[in-house]
């Protein structure tokens, strides 16, 4: 196996590790164990605990990306593939990693230097692609830049909110109300009057 292989195979074993166990406090030396690999194998390939951490995030992070372009595919109504990108990124399933997402986010907005790496692209990486989408879906040029910025910021926050509160049903209705704004814009309407929108209280 090469170096690049092996790194990437501890980076997979890594994420499945975390998936399943979260991080909490412990060690580089406790994780290793358990990747069953040795920490001077992890500083090798990653410098620190940190930096395992980071390149965890980023991995999850552009897995999700992936994941989410391919909800657009069979060219979905914009407000019909908001829903989708919602309910995949706010699955249980992915809670582990999204409180690993704002724990090592916070680290590097206070400047930890093993952190701060997982700041390059941390909003452009997903507000290109999804200006793209709103360029698609009628908006042009600047509009459809700050609007994906808005959709980017907007999931984070209510993801935050839910792994802070677990008010699935609080947190779901304000997605339902930015959902709607999406779509009036995308219907050519404009963002005050879209925000007015009645909201669609559905039950599970």
């Amino acid at each position: 196996m090469t170096e690049e292989g092996g790194r990437q195979r501890l980076l997979e074993t890594a994420v499945e590790y975390v998936a399943a166990h979260g991080v909490g406090e412990r060690s580089l030396r406790q994780i290793a164990s358990a990747l069953g690999t040795s920490h001077r194998m992890l500083i090798y390939h990653f410098g620190s605990k940190e930096g395992l951490l980071v390149e965890v995030v980023r991995l999850m992070e552009q897995r999700q990306r992936d994941s989410l372009a391919e909800l657009e595919v069979d060219d979905a109504p914009p407000g019909e593939v908001a829903r989708r990108s919602w309910a995949r990124v706010s699955d249980p399933q992915l809670w582990p990693y999204e409180r690993l997402f704002f724990e090592v986010y916070g680290r590097a907005l206070h400047g930890d230097p093993a952190a701060t790496p997982l700041l390059d692209g941390i909003v452009d990486a997903w507000v290109d692609p999804l200006a793209v989408s709103m360029q698609r879906w009628g908006l042009t040029g600047d509009d459809a830049r700050a609007q994906a910025r808005l959709g980017v910021a907007v999931a984070r926050g209510l993801l935050l909110d839910l792994l802070a509160t677990g008010d699935r049903a609080g947190v779901d209705a304000a997605m339902e109300r930015f959902v709607a704004l999406v779509e009036g814009l995308a219907a050519g309407g404009d963002a005050d009057s879209a925000g007015r929108r009645p909201v669609e209280h559905r039950c599970e």
